[in-house]
């Protein structure tokens, strides 16, 4: 065979293992476990980080206040130096729509060693905590994401029903511009792809990972694991908060969200590129090997299908044709599932090595901004690689 060929048959051998070997990652089907509701309801501490959140908050917070939940809950925003006024609407939103109580606090600026996210949650738990009695769970938020009225609730219900330590869901994304449709469903096919949800879920394997927009835990977890302290570096925080509680010996569970939605827009292709770029290459650790080696995978699994199936059409190579096209179907066929959970067309399949190629000059872009002294900058901060990393 040709060294095209050679090199579809491996994209396709990729395939494969990826289909059947890696979890099921391509599955939509990991929503809330099965639940009852408890036969108490226990209180729960709701803590909100917020920056710059004005535009975000009309939507998000009025929808936490409206939670219909049958136990005490209690809501904590902490502005984390807000310059647009979201302290200030914070407190008037609590106001104007009443529901469950909001305690609006700022701590700040973070201290050195700290992002500012953490930092704020650090913030939000202490103020939770310091309630007599103190409540049972934390539901950790964040500042864009609406819930609808019996989010909490059934949160609730999966982590009493389950004995979870924590309950994670990846709230679904906006999907309303074209490049969101591009980018977003393959934003969360990759996450999936990382870290499969099956493997995630299984007590006794070593994946671990949460979505930081949805994550309810258990007090009690929280502090044997020693959270936010042992991951206050953490620019992924919500993976390293998933793997702080699983080594500690506490139970979690991620899926896909049903009723728990981000509100924040992406409509333009910059937006979407800062979004991913800005920790890029801390999911990479920081190192050039990894790198390399993401940037050659990516090209061998994503980009190896429509290349060899046209290369060898071009040529006449059928085995590379044959392969490179079987390849891209099963690519494919993968990703339809995750188009069918955003309600996009399943044309947009075929499109996926196109997709595969912005996500990877995205990671290039990363590390470049990284080696520039840029870091991973987030609404005017910018944080190095910390000298240690206590979440791995």
């Amino acid at each position: 065979m040709s060294a095209v060929a050679w090199i579809a048959v491996g994209s396709l051998a990729a395939w494969v293992w990826l289909l059947l070997g890696q979890g099921f990652f391509w599955r939509t089907d990991q929503r809330l476990p099965r639940r009852a509701a408890p036969d108490r309801w226990p209180s729960v501490a709701i803590v909100v980080p917020a920056r710059d959140e004005a535009d975000m908050l009309p939507v998000s917070l009025p929808s936490l206040q409206a939670q219909d939940y049958p136990g005490v809950a209690e809501i904590f925003l902490v502005d984390d130096c807000s310059k647009d006024g979201t302290g200030d609407l914070a407190r008037a939103l609590s106001v104007r729509y009443g529901g469950l109580p909001v305690t609006v606090v700022s701590p700040g600026e973070p201290e050195s060693g700290w992002t500012g996210k953490l930092w704020a949650v650090r913030h939000g738990i202490a103020l939770a905590r310091a309630r007599e009695p103190a409540p049972e769970f934390l539901l950790l938020t964040d500042a864009d994401i609406a819930h609808e009225p019996d989010s909490l609730r059934e949160l609730v219900a999966a982590a009493c029903s389950g004995g979870f330590d924590l309950v994670s869901q990846m709230a679904r994304l906006r999907v309303a511009s074209v490049w969101e449709r591009l980018v977003v469903p393959a934003f969360v096919y990759f996450f999936s792809q990382l870290y499969p949800f099956r493997w995630v879920n299984r007590a006794k394997a070593r994946t671990a990972a949460a979505a930081g927009g949805c994550v309810l835990l258990r007090t009690g977890a929280a502090e044997r694991a020693r959270v936010p302290e042992s991951i206050r570096q953490a620019v992924i925080d919500d993976v390293s908060l998933a793997r702080a509680v699983k080594r500690s010996g506490g139970r979690i569970w991620l899926g896909l969200a049903e009723r728990v939605d981000s509100v924040r827009p992406y409509p333009r292709l910059a937006d979407l590129w800062r979004m991913v770029s800005r920790s890029a290459y801390a999911q990479l650790r920081h190192s050039t090997v990894l790198l390399i080696g993401t940037v050659l995978g990516l090209a061998l699994v994503y980009l190896a299908p429509p290349v060899t199936l046209a290369a060898g059409l071009l040529h006449g190579d059928r085995p590379a044709a044959w392969a490179g096209g079987a390849a891209w179907a099963v690519m494919a066929g993968t990703y339809m599932p995750m188009l069918g959970y955003y309600r996009q067309s399943m044309w947009l399949a075929p499109l996926l090595p196109f997709t595969a190629v912005l996500y990877l000059l995205m990671t290039v872009d990363s590390a470049v901004q990284h080696h520039r002294g840029r870091g991973a900058a987030w609404k005017g901060r910018t944080y190095a690689r910390p000298k240690a990393a206590p979440d791995r």
